[in-house]
């Protein structure tokens, strides 16, 4: 989202927010359909019906906590602009401010051979430059990173 200067600005999902999202989405919902549900209910969001899992996002943001951050899909010649690292800090201040001991992301490792080119999950480096270190690896292109809030106690 964009403030009347052009400036990106990021906001949790909330109950108002709803119909900015159902925008964004269409009629189908974004990504086939999932609504963003794959993290929540796993592969089995392609057996559900879409209105199922929009229905089950909704209920999500109306009851709060915000179950998340809307980033909006950036054109190729938008792009290698800065969003993913606005959306990164952005979402470390909202983990940090609800307590969140940490924070951690999924993204590709563009540096390996052969990687995925689905990269809407972020880009390994970009996570590294704001504080996310690899603490696991499941496959080579994939790395588990985090980033630790706080201290430990």
């Amino acid at each position: 989202m964009a403030d009347a200067a052009g400036h990106l600005t990021f906001s949790p999902l909330t109950a108002e927010r709803w119909p900015a999202l159902e925008d964004l989405f269409g009629r189908a919902g974004a990504s086939n359909g999932c609504w963003c549900m794959y993290w929540r209910v796993g592969p089995r969001y392609r057996d559900r019906p879409r209105e199922d899992n929009k229905r089950d996002l909704e209920r999500l943001a109306r009851a709060g906590p915000p179950p998340g951050l809307l980033a909006f899909y950036v054109r190729r010649t938008h792009r290698r602009r800065g969003v993913m690292g606005g959306l990164i800090d952005a979402a470390v201040g909202v983990a940090g401010s609800a307590g969140a001991p940490a924070v951690e992301a999924y993204p590709v490792d563009t540096s390996v051979p052969g990687h995925t080119r689905n990269l809407f999950l972020g880009v390994a480096s970009v996570f590294a430059e704001h504080g996310f270190e690899v603490v696991a690896r499941r496959q080579p292109d994939r790395p588990i990173m985090r980033r630790f809030l706080g201290t430990a106690g």
